[in-house]
């Protein structure tokens, strides 16, 4: 006891501040790489640590290897009946030079990350090339051309590719996509490509029994024609040709090759049905698709949800509903929109303007927030135009959330929500985005923790800087209460064990 109050004696009020002072800056230190690791994994390094390592040694190593044995059989059998996170190409993409690049001239940002534009050059190189183009000097340009980074690199590839063979296709689709800075540009362009694709399509088609290196000339050759009739449709509609348009899709969703597993163009033609108000149409191509048995997408889920309230919206009210109760076509239209909210939660925020919308990417994933902005940039003005439709959704959509308590757990129409579509939207996302989070990650017990002794600690360094005298007093007298029950623990047991057993526990 003497040697204790003669050590709390000879402390200073210096030596507080700087025990203060350094405890803060070290759990600030701790706070700020704890907030940096949750933002960018979604998890608290401290838990996650704890968790992993730590528990395996305070839990012991056989019930902890049964668990993980129990665990990882649960887990096998439920990725075998959920489906894996699968990116899927953006049936609404549109065009870089004359679209994605007038973002970047005006605000000097990026609208596509590098992730996103690989997989554009991916599925270029898979839809484009084949075995057959080795030796031919315009192909094999091509080829490398879609690999590259550098966009101005691509355009003049393009350009040397049409110099040695001017009937090239898939040349004049890279000039189409980036060097045309209209849409009328890229229409002309098309067409032109359109004209030597086709050529070049009933050519292969009468040889493409020779050889398989003859079958997959002919595969290529499908698949750029379809491209091109495709994205030609697709400036029809953004030039406001809605009936050519819709008439160029009806024909593109009869055909059958692989690529259109790729493409669906039903959406397309879903959008384009929705904007010129045939709503007959659009529920007789959503009969087609909005099958059990097929993918499902935002777009099939909430077109459904869209014709259903268009039957009431007009007239509902949330005041007279709940006086009155939900009538049939009421009840049928917000189990349609619990179900397209159970899909993709992100949606309603978008349509609701209830965030901000950004150009959509090239690639989105299902479920997940890049779909939501692919969806919302196009259809929100179809929400709009159905008079009542997105005061329904704001008074119903989070109803949804009260039927799936634990969304990542169970399910009610769909699957239970896929945890890894967070870490895939921030790789199709731009960084300036602010990524949409389902369901909504509550701030880590270490996170708060931290900040809280972060915040005590710098307090205490201030006011034993402020007030040297008295907090030295204050802090000398804690520790001597603190002191009191050591003390008296240690004279009970040096009055219960012999000394000499206490002699060795203290040389030890």
């Amino acid at each position: 006891m003497l040697d204790s109050t003669v050590f709390l004696s000879t402390l200073t009020p210096k030596f507080y501040v700087a025990l203060t002072g350094t405890s803060s800056l070290i759990s600030g230190l701790i706070l700020i790489f704890e907030w940096w690791y949750f933002r960018k994994y979604g998890t608290s390094f401290i838990e996650q640590v704890s968790l992993n390592h730590l528990s395996p040694w305070i839990g012991g190593g056989e019930n902890n290897a049964a668990e993980s044995t129990t665990t990882n059989s649960n887990n096998n059998n439920n990725q075998q009946s959920v489906p894996e996170c699968k990116v899927w190409r953006n049936p609404l993409n549109l065009f870089r030079g004359s679209e994605y690049q007038r973002l970047t001239w005006s605000t000097k940002k990026e609208p596509l990350t590098y992730y996103d534009m690989n997989l554009s050059a991916q599925d270029h190189q898979t839809f484009f090339t084949c075995e057959a183009d080795a030796g031919k000097p315009e192909y094999e340009i091509m080829q490398t051309a879609w690999r590259e980074r550098n966009p101005e690199v691509r355009i003049k590839s393009a350009r040397s590719a049409l110099d040695l063979n001017p009937e090239c296709a898939s040349a004049y689709i890279l000039l189409a996509e980036e060097e045309c800075t209209s849409i009328v540009e890229v229409e002309k362009k098309l067409k032109i490509a359109l004209k030597h694709a086709e050529n070049n399509y009933r050519k292969s088609q009468l040889t493409q029994h020779q050889s398989s290196a003859m079958e997959a000339l002919h595969r290529r050759d499908t698949n750029v024609f379809i491209y091109i009739k495709r994205r030609l449709a697709m400036c029809a509609r953004k030039l406001g040709k809605m009936k050519e348009a819709i008439k160029m899709f009806r024909e593109l969703t009869k055909e059958v090759p692989p690529i259109m597993n790729v493409l669906n163009l039903h959406e397309n033609l879903l959008e384009a049905l929705l904007k010129v108000e045939a709503y007959a149409d659009a529920q007789a191509v959503l009969a087609k698709y909005d099958d059990i048995a097929l993918p499902k997408s935002a777009t099939i889920c909430y077109t459904a949800a869209l014709l259903k309230a268009r039957a009431v919206a007009d007239k509902f009210s949330p005041d007279i509903a709940s006086k009155r109760g939900l009538t049939a076509a009421e009840m049928a239209a917000v189990e349609a929109i619990h179900r397209a909210v159970e899909f993709n939660p992100h949606v309603p925020k978008y349509l609701l303007e209830m965030k901000p919308l950004i150009l959509p990417p090239e690639h989105i994933l299902k479920r997940g927030d890049s779909e939501a902005i692919a969806y919302a940039f196009f259809h929100l003005q179809h929400w709009k135009r159905v008079e009542g439709a997105l005061n329904l959704l704001h008074c119903t959509w989070e109803g949804t959330f009260r039927i799936i308590p634990y969304p990542l757990e169970k399910g009610h129409l769909f699957y239970p929500y896929p945890t890894c579509t967070e870490c895939a939207d921030r790789e199709l996302l731009p960084s300036f985005h602010e990524v949409s989070v389902y369901p909504k990650k509550e701030l880590p017990f270490f996170i708060v923790f931290t900040a809280g002794l972060c915040s005590f600690t710098a307090l205490l360094a201030l006011l034993t800087h402020q007030y040297p005298e008295p907090m030295g007093a204050l802090a000398k007298t804690l520790l001597s209460w603190w002191y009191v029950p050591i003390q008296y623990v240690l004279e009970k047991l040096e009055a219960v064990l012999p000394s000499n057993l206490l002699h060795h526990l203290s040389r030890i």
